[in-house]
C-alpha cells in the first residue's frame, strides 16, 4: 500500500517552494540546491508510486480521514502515476538547463515558483474530486504567470496578460460547469459522479451536457485545441526558454483532464450525453492539426515554429483521446510521453539559438557558437517531432493511425499525414535558413560560453525519446493495461468506497 506517500508529489514541492521563497531568496547557490533535490527526490517517489500502483491497482488517500464524497480525496492509479513521473522528469532536465544557463539567476523567486508550479501539476494528476483539479488548476495559473514574466521585458508583459486573461475566462467556466453538476447531483467527487450520473432524471440531462460542454472549453483551453488556442504561440514563444519547456507538459494537463472525466464521468455510453463530447473533441482535433501544421510552415520566428509544432501535436494527442476506445487511448498516451519531450527539446534548442543569434526571427546570419552540435540536436528534435521515422514520434503516429476506426477513418488519416508533411516543411525550412545558409557568411562565430549543463539536459531529452523508441514493446503493453483500466474504472470507484485510511 501507498498510504502517505501518495500526497508526498503535493506536499513536497508546496514545502520547498515555500522555504525557498521565505528563506532562500537572496541565496541563489543553496536554492538551486535545494529546489533540485527536491525535484530528483519527486521524481523518485513518482517512480516509486509508479510501480506501487502497477502492482496494487488504484489507491485512494482521504486527508482528514474523511470518507469521500464528504471529504477531499487523492487516487493514485496507473494514469496519475504515469503522468506524475512524466512531470517530475521533465521539471528535473528542464532546471538542470535553467540552472547550466543562468535562466534562474534573472529573477528573485525562480525555483520557488518552480516548486509551486510543480505542485499544482502533481496535484491536478492525482486529484480525485472535480472542484480540486480546478483548485490546482488556479495554482498552476499563478505559478505559471510569475514564471511566464520571468526576467521581465514589455513583449514577455503582454503575452503574460494575454495567457492570465485566457485561463480567467476558463476558471469562470470551471466553476460556472461545476456549480451546476453539483446543483444536479450534490457531488463533485469524480467516482461518486461516475456512479450517479447514469441513474440521473430525464430532466436533468440538459444541464449535464451544459455543464459538460462548459468544462469541455476549459480543457480545450489548456489544452490549447482550436479555436481556444490563440493563447499559446505568443506566451511560449515569449516565456523564457526553460519556461515553455516545462509548459509542454501543461497541455498535457488538459488532456489528462479531458481522458479522466470523459471516460470516468461523461463516458460515449451515458444516456445523458451520448457521444457528443467524442464528436466535438474529434472536430476541434482536426482543425488543431490543419492550423498548427499551416502555422509551422509559414512561422517567421523560431520561437512560434515550435509554438506552433506543439499545437499540432496537440491536435494529434485529441484526435486519438477523441475516439475513447482503449486501443486508441493507449496510442494516445505514448503519444503523449513522446510529444512531451519532443516540444521540451525543441523549446531548449530555440533557447540556445536564440542567446546565441540575438534574434528569434528566422533569416539568414552569422555561424552561431557551438553550431554543429546544435544543428545536430535540432535534426534530431524535428525529426522527433515531425513524426519521422525511426523515433518515437513515427512509432506514435502509427499507433494512432492503426486505432483509428469508424466513418472518420479517412478524414484522420490525411490530417494526421498531411500535417506531418507540413511540420516537416516547416522544420526543413527553418533549418536551412539557421544552420545551412549561415555558412555562406565567412563571419566568425561570436563567442559564447559552452555551458555543458544546457546540453546535457537536451540530451537527456533526446535521450528519453530513444528510450520511448526501444522500450516501444513494453511500454506500449503498459500503456494498454492502463487503457484498459481507465475504460473500466470498477477499480478506480471503488478504491474511493473503502472509507479513510
Amino acid at each position: 500500500m501507498m498510504s502517505h506517500w501518495i500526497i508526498a508529489p503535493v506536499v513536497l514541492p508546496a514545502i520547498v517552494g515555500a522555504f525557498t521563497l521565505l528563506v532562500l531568496r537572496n541565496t541563489l547557490g543553496s536554492a538551486r540546491a535545494i529546489s533540485t533535490a527536491a525535484t530528483a527526490t519527486l521524481l523518485a517517489i513518482a517512480l516509486y508510486l509508479m510501480w506501487g500502483a502497477s502492482h496494487e491497482g488504484p489507491e485512494a488517500y482521504f486527508l482528514g480521514n474523511w470518507p469521500a464524497p464528504f471529504g477531499i480525496v487523492l487516487v493514485l492509479d496507473r494514469l496519475s502515476a504515469l503522468m506524475v513521473a512524466l512531470a517530475a522528469f521533465l521539471a528535473l532536465v528542464v532546471q538542470l538547463y535553467a540552472i547550466g544557463t543562468g535562466w534562474d539567476a534573472k529573477g528573485r523567486h525562480f525555483h520557488a515558483l518552480w516548486q509551486f508550479q510543480l505542485m499544482g501539476i502533481c496535484g491536478a494528476f492525482l486529484t480525485g474530486d472535480a472542484f480540486n483539479l480546478f483548485v490546482f488548476f488556479e495554482v498552476l495559473l499563478i505559478a505559471s504567470y510569475g514564471l511566464m514574466i520571468h526576467g521581465g521585458g514589455r513583449d514577455r508583459l503582454k503575452a503574460g496578460v494575454q495567457y492570465v486573461a485566457y485561463n480567467l475566462v476558463g476558471s469562470t467556466l470551471f466553476l460556472l460547469g461545476l456549480a451546476t453538476i453539483y446543483s444536479v447531483t450534490g457531488t463533485l467527487n469524480m467516482a461518486d459522479l461516475a456512479a450517479k450520473l447514469p441513474s440521473l432524471p430525464q430532466g436533468d440531462a440538459a444541464l449535464i451536457r451544459v455543464a459538460g460542454v462548459m468544462l469541455l472549453m476549459v480543457f480545450a483551453i489548456k489544452g490549447a485545441l482550436v479555436p481556444l488556442h490563440t493563447w499559446l504561440p505568443a506566451t511560449y514563444a515569449q516565456a523564457p526558454g526553460p519556461v515553455s519547456a516545462l509548459f509542454a507538459v501543461m497541455t498535457k494537463v488538459g488532456a489528462y483532464a479531458v481522458i479522466r472525466l470523459y471516460t470516468l464521468v461523461f463516458p460515449a455510453d451515458l444516456p445523458a450525453t451520448g457521444p457528443l463530447f467524442a464528436d466535438l473533441i474529434l472536430a476541434a482535433a482536426l482543425l488543431t492539426l490543419a492550423v498548427g501544421g499551416l502555422g509551422v510552415l509559414g512561422a517567421r520566428g523560431l520561437g512560434r515554429l515550435v509554438a506552433f509544432a506543439a499545437i499540432t501535436s496537440m491536435g494529434t494527442l485529441f484526435v486519438a483521446v477523441a475516439q475513447f476506445t482503449p486501443e486508441a487511448t493507449a496510442a494516445a498516451l505514448y503519444y503523449a510521453l513522446h510529444s512531451t519531450l519532443a516540444a521540451a527539446a525543441l523549446f531548449l534548442l530555440a533557447d540556445l539559438v536564440l542567446a546565441r543569434r540575438g534574434q528569434w526571427r528566422l533569416a539568414a546570419a552569422p555561424r552561431i557558437a557551438q553550431q554543429g552540435l546544435i544543428a545536430s540536436l535540432f535534426m534530431a528534435a524535428a525529426i522527433a517531432a515531425a513524426g519521422m521515422p525511426p523515433l518515437s514520434g513515427f512509432l506514435g503516429k502509427l499507433l494512432i493511425l492503426d486505432a483509428t476506426r469508424g466513418p472518420w477513418l479517412a478524414v484522420i488519416w490525411s490530417g494526421i499525414l498531411i500535417s506531418s508533411f507540413l511540420v516537416i516543411l516547416g522544420f526543413a525550412k527553418a533549418g536551412a535558413v539557421l544552420f545551412w545558409k549561415s555558412h555562406a557568411d565567412a563571419t566568425p562565430p561570436a563567442p559564447h560560453a559552452p555551458q555543458p549543463l544546457a546540453f546535457v539536459a537536451v540530451g537527456a531529452l533526446l535521450a528519453g525519446l530513444v528510450g520511448l523508441t526501444l522500450a516501444a514493446g513494453p511500454v506500449t503493453a503498459w500503456l494498454s493495461t492502463t487503457a484498459a483500466e481507465l475504460h473500466d474504472p470498477a477499480a478506480y470507484i471503488a478504491a474511493n468506497k473503502l472509507g479513510g485510511q
